[in-house]
């Protein structure tokens, strides 16, 4: 009687994950002050590694537009502007600047992202600076991902 000979197979080779058609483990992170001290505030605060997606902060009062929203990737400063900045330079649709400003009454969304995701090695920092009286809150959220 023949036996029967089990056909080897090649060993699995570990693959390193790569998520090259989207971004691995995406979530949302949420900072929120209400209402924001004068000066300079951190809403989000990310360890690396990690994949920047988008952000919005989102502003309710307020009349001069003189508070700026900060992004710093691994202590660069990719964005540094304040939201009368951005109206005046008619940041107001999709550009490939990657900061529009949108809004309605009171309440002013001024939203980051670009068509490919900034990865960020050891810190990500999302940021404002109130110079304006009337602030009555300040929402942040940041989407991200891991490497």
């Amino acid at each position: 009687m023949a036996t029967k000979v089990q056909a080897k197979r090649p060993a699995l080779k570990r693959q390193l994950r790569s998520c090259g058609t989207g971004v691995c483990d995406p979530e949302r992170t949420q900072g929120l002050k209400a209402p924001p001290p004068q000066g300079t505030t951190v809403l989000v605060n990310l360890r690396g590694p990690g994949l920047f997606v988008a952000s919005e902060v989102n502003k309710q009062g307020g009349n001069t537009g003189l508070t700026f929203v900060i992004l710093d990737i691994d202590g660069r400063n990719v964005v540094n502007m304040s939201y009368a900045a951005a109206q005046n330079l008619a940041l107001t649709q999709q550009n490939p600047f990657g900061v529009v400003l949108l809004g309605t009454g009171q309440i002013k969304t001024f939203t980051i992202g670009w068509p490919s995701p900034l990865r960020y090695e050891r810190e990500l920092k999302l940021s404002v600076t109130v110079s304006e009286a009337g602030v009555a809150q300040i929402l942040a959220n940041v989407v991200h991902g891991s490497v």
